[in-house]
């Protein structure tokens, strides 16, 4: 054997050996390499999709599938293997060899490393140096409302929801720290998906996925104009990777009216009008005799039932239903979100309902590895037929509809409540089914939006980023007006006086928007323990809008509003006002930098400069700076053996943001478009409009101060935030007014003040695998100051349901706040003893305040009031303060647990140390001489109110000491006046705690349902407006129905009455 053959033979031997030893190393790798799978679910046993699943040490991982499986080769058989995903706390679980694990993850609200959607970004939670809060679309849709604004009742720290009424088109009020503003509209700024709206009624809470409430100027001067009253962001869903899910939730519910205004009984009502008829001429009975017959027939009422006419306007049963249908998937490259939502609601008063549709797609794609694309198109449309009840419906408080159900006899009576009611009664008394056609109304809204954005990835560290919006919004108004409207009576021209009348609204809005925007990250540039991102932007903004109001007189007797509407021609057209709002158009450039040093110190700078047409020269750029740091304290090497911390943070931030909420146009005087019939035989002509221009207007601005500190204790087991603000508001945008044939002009003056303390506090009080209990609790102290009135010290403001009645109720003064109720101080009533008799004649005592003027002539019985200067007599000069709209205090509570599949939560909400302006109790116990024939609530039934007549006789009692005796029990004094009168006896306490919301669910174990490709049915049932704490004696305590100006908030007048709701539902995940 050769050299040569001996190599080969050596060389084959050495390739045999080698081979045989890498196949036995292959079989020993094998042998250690273990392939583990399992499910991911939530607490309620729902499969999650896109959970990571990483093996511990690791880069060695993998995803869930649509499914909840995974499936994960591990490189240690005895590997932890971690469990994490975006909202819910990430969990460890020892393989310890076995094949299969599965996995049930919890949610955590409060994951540090939750992403917030913040301006023109995003911001990890525990990175926020600003005051921000945020609710899940989730936690929403667990709340049965058609606004979604009102969801966010209780839930916010610092945050006040109020609906005006309880029908279902009531104004949902959001305040945000306070009113800021004097007479201008204090809401906050609301953006959706990055465009600015007017409210938002018609969005569907089916299609949104978070709401972040930005509360200080750091937070909101990035957006400038309009944040000085906070700002709401409204996040849509998106679509998302993987396979299409499907969602259908419905639910179905029935409401009743959950309290009513206490009225007298037959028999007490017909007594009262025996006694006003001898009150006002005992010598003449006719106004009594012929409704009532006789007082010696008095005795055939006794006993008798009477009409509840609340319980019969009021009394049907409401039902309310919703469905909603989503569609969601795509791929890595494109995805989407479909969504369609149906709310229907027929309300607890006769004739009112409210309908309304919403259907959203957004698309999102990724047309390459640094282009991103994504569009949405939103549409609503919205009908409301019949109305509410406050002053935005009324054009006279004289067609006030609780006060024809309230005040209407309770028996019928031939001539004074059949189809021969004498027009001499007619003025004071409608049938309550009458006044509700006769005061018939239809609204219909339809809003298109379409959103767009382009996304280029210029670098890996520098994005560009351009949106472009643009939004249609048509409302029309038909208000129809009766032969018994205060209107029709006294608007229309003689010939048409009594006949029925319908105003048309048609209104148009435009808005465009264009934002561009460059984010530019320099880690490459900082160091490994710094952080740097600058955001550059420019945004305009473009809005436009027209109004066209029609009123149309004389239409036949016999037409209600649907005739009206379609027969237009029946009537005569009176008046036609077109209102060209000039455009309204917002030049913007703005800037913010991020600093983060070793995740322990961070500070954020913003800047905006914006540019409002509404404003003229010098005056037209706003410049809006704001700074904020924060310290991780938690992060510090002095902290690191304080292993139950997990966050403790510390922010301090200052900062301005502006207001330019005003109409535009009024730096010139503007002129309005009119057609008229009656005006010089002139069919069009151009008049000045009845507000003075002013070149001097300019920006208001809100100066924010805001120290905080967020805590994160126990691993997530208790969380929260502590905050402490000053917001300072200069430069008010007042509507002042002026003489000189203008009503009021827009002008620059006064400042206001807000300052308080906010609370937050989430516990996990237990937490096992099928088991669980939560509770989250929240307090706002609000202090609202007025600091200076410019060359004012103070002036009075009316909330005018009375009319001109009463007059200013409310005081506008330096050093106090917004909302100061204004009137005079109750002291019970004239006694016998207050007088000196002589001859069948009463004459004050001396040394006894004369209240003549305000309260009519002086006799036992009548109301008595203090003499505050003491003078000796009731005058203008005895008003004063008597009473505070604001609370001291506001927030709410809610408990969540689970168990089993099952889960319970109840909601609740509260207010503490506020005043209710009573202004039914006035007007239902009083008497007026006009309100002859109209029945009392019960805080004047006959042995509480004053009498002054012997019922055993029929006849006027004068006599001191008899009449003393007659009333010797009675407290109140007598409901006969010439006037309303408002005193402290009509504020009333209107603390209270409303159990808003109580759920109970039940989700179906996945075994039962996962075979018919079901991932979840849940069924619920949850009730509303459980039950209400309070010592308020009206229909509810959160009642602020005179919402025509700011300064008078918190009157309790001719509310729609609240409901009680309790419905079924169902969540139905494909």
């Amino acid at each position: 054997m050769n050299f040569k053959d001996l190599l080969n033979k050596g060389a084959n031997h050495c390739f045999a050996f080698v081979f045989l030893l890498c196949l036995l190393l292959s079989n020993r790798a094998n042998a250690q390499t273990v392939t583990i799978e399992g499910t991911v679910k939530d607490a309620a046993g729902l499969s999650l999709p896109g959970v990571n699943v990483l093996e511990k040490g690791t880069k060695n991982g993998t995803s869930t599938d649509f499914d909840g499986h995974y499936k994960l080769k591990l490189t240690n058989p005895k590997a932890v293997l971690s469990f994490s995903f975006i909202g819910f706390k990430t969990i460890e679980i020892p393989t310890e060899g076995k094949a299969k694990v599965n996995a049930t993850m919890s949610e955590d609200s409060n994951n540090l490393n939750e992403v917030v959607v913040i301006g023109y970004g995003t911001s990890k939670k525990s990175d926020l140096t600003g005051a921000v809060a945020t609710f899940s679309g989730n936690e929403m849709r667990k709340i049965p409302v058609p606004n979604v604004a009102e969801a966010l009742t209780g839930r916010i720290a610092g945050v006040q929801v109020t609906s005006s009424e309880g029908s279902p088109d009531s104004n949902v009020q959001i305040r945000i720290r306070g009113n800021g503003s004097l007479t201008q509209d204090a809401s906050p700024l609301y953006i959706v998906d990055g465009f600015p709206v007017n409210n938002i009624n018609d969005i569907s809470s089916s299609d949104i996925d978070t709401m972040t409430i930005l509360k200080d100027a750091s937070s909101t001067a990035i957006y400038g104009s309009r944040g000085a009253y906070g700002v709401v962001i409204v996040t849509t869903k998106k679509g998302k990777d993987g396979k299409i899910s499907v969602n259908y939730n419905m639910f179905y519910g029935m409401k009743k009216i959950a309290n009513t205004i206490d009225v007298t009984a037959p028999e007490d009502y017909v007594k009262w009008q025996y006694e006003y008829a001898l009150l006002k001429d005992s010598a003449n009975l006719n106004s009594y005799e012929k409704y009532f017959g006789s007082w010696n027939d008095y005795d055939m009422y006794k006993g008798m039932k009477g009409n509840d006419w609340q319980r019969q306007v009021f009394g049907r049963t409401g039902e309310v239903q919703s469905r909603d249908l989503s569609i969601r998937g795509g791929s890595d490259k494109m995805n989407y979100n479909f969504n369609y939502a149906h709310y229907d609601e027929k309300a607890i008063m006769d004739g009112s309902d409210f309908n309304r549709n919403n259907l959203s797609l957004a698309l999102n794609s990724k047309a390459s590895d640094k282009v991103d694309l994504s569009f949405t198109v939103r549409y609503s449309d919205t009908e409301i037929n019949g109305g509410g009840m406050n002053e935005q419906n009324e054009v006279s408080s004289a067609d006030s509809r609780l006060k024809n159900i309230v005040g209407y006899a309770p028996i019928p009576v031939p001539g004074l409540t059949t189809d021969d009611t004498d027009e001499a009664v007619s003025d004071n008394l409608t049938h309550p089914f009458v006044a509700i056609a006769d005061t018939d109304r239809q609204q219909f809204r339809k809003n298109f939006n379409m959103l767009g954005s382009f996304s280029w990835k210029l670098t890996s560290d520098l994005i560009f980023k351009t949106e472009l919006g643009w939004d249609n919004y048509n409302y029309l108004d038909y208000r129809y007006f009766g032969r018994s409207t205060y209107y029709v009576k006294n608007n229309p021209a003689a010939e048409r006086q009594g006949m029925p009348a319908m105003i048309m609204g048609d209104r148009k809005d435009t808005r465009f928007r264009n934002a561009n925007t460059l984010n530019y990250d320099l880690k490459k540039f900082v160091g490994e323990n710094h952080s740097l991102k600058l955001l550059f932007g420019e945004e305009s903004i473009e809005y436009k809008r027209n109004d066209v109001n029609t009123a149309i007189h004389g239409y036949p007797l016999t037409f209600g509003l649907d005739q009206a509407k379609k027969l237009t021609t029946q009537g005569t057209p009176v008046s036609v006002d077109n209102f060209y709002f000039p455009d309204d158009k917002l030049l913007s450039f703005f800037g913010r930098l991020n600093y983060d040093y070793k995740d322990r110190y961070l500070f954020t700078a913003t800047y905006r400069a914006d540019g409002s047409s509404k404003f003229l020269g010098d005056n037209k750029w706003g410049f809006f700076p704001a700074a904020a740091a924060a310290w991780k304290i938690s992060g510090e090497e002095f902290m690191k053996n304080a292993s139950w911390i997990n966050l403790l943070k510390l922010r301090a931030s200052y900062g301005e943001a502006g207001n330019n909420n005003i109409p535009t146009g009024q730096m010139v005087q503007s002129f309005t478009s009119t057609t008229s019939t009656w005006i010089n035989g002139v069919d069009n002509y151009w008049a000045p409009s009845k507000t003075m221009a002013n070149p001097d207007l300019k920006w208001e601005t809100t100066v924010t101060q805001n120290l905080g500190l967020d805590f994160d204790l126990f691993k997530n087991r208790v969380t929260g935030s502590v905050e402490v603000y000053k917001n300072v508001t200069k430069d008010l945008l007042i509507n002042f007014p002026i003489s000189g044939g203008y009503d009021f002009q827009y002008r620059n003056m006064g400042e206001v003040q807000n300052s308080g303390v906010e609370a937050t506090l989430n516990l996990n009080l237990i937490e096992r695998e099928k088991f669980g209990v939560s509770l989250s609790f929240n307090a706002g102290f609000n202090t609202n100051k007025i600091n200076s009135l410019g060359v004012m010290s103070n002036f009075g403001a009316s909330s005018g349901w009375a009319s001109t009645a009463i007059g200013n109720d409310y005081l506008v003064n330096v050093g106090q706040s917004i909302g100061v109720m204004y009137g005079y101080k109750s002291d019970g009533r004239y006694e016998v003893s207050d007088f000196n008799y002589n001859a069948g004649a009463y004459t004050l005592k001396a040394g006894v305040p004369d209240g003549t003027t305000i309260v009519g002539p002086m006799k036992p019985g009548a109301m008595k009031l203090k003499d505050i200067n003491g003078d000796n007599k009731i005058d203008a000069n005895d008003l004063t303060v008597i009473g505070n709209a604001n609370p001291k205090t506001t927030g709410g509570f809610v408990l969540n647990a689970n168990a089993y599949g099952f889960d319970l939560s109840a909601a609740f909400n509260y207010s503490i140390g506020n005043d209710v302006y009573n202004a039914n109790k006035i007007e239902f116990s009083t008497s007026i001489p006009n309100g002859q024939y109209r029945n009392l609530n019960t805080e004047m039934a006959d042995g509480t109110r004053w009498t002054n007549f012997d019922p055993n006789t029929g006849q006027l009692v004068t006599d001191p000491a008899a009449l003393g005796a007659l009333n010797a029990n009675t407290t109140m004094w007598s409901p006969y006046m010439p006037r309303y009168v408002f005193s402290d006896w009509a504020v009333e306490d209107g603390s209270f705690l409303r159990l808003n919301t109580l759920s109970l669910g039940y989700t179906t174990p996945n075994d039962l349902t996962s075979a018919l490709g079901v991932s979840k049915l849940r069924f619920y049932l949850t009730a509303s407006n459980v039950f209400v704490w309070t010592k308020y004696t009206g229909q509810d305590p959160e009642a602020s129905t005179r919402r025509n100006t700011p300064l008078t908030p918190g009157v309790d007048y001719s509310a729609y009455p609240r409901s009680r709701q309790l419905i079924f539902g169902l969540n139905l995940n494909f």
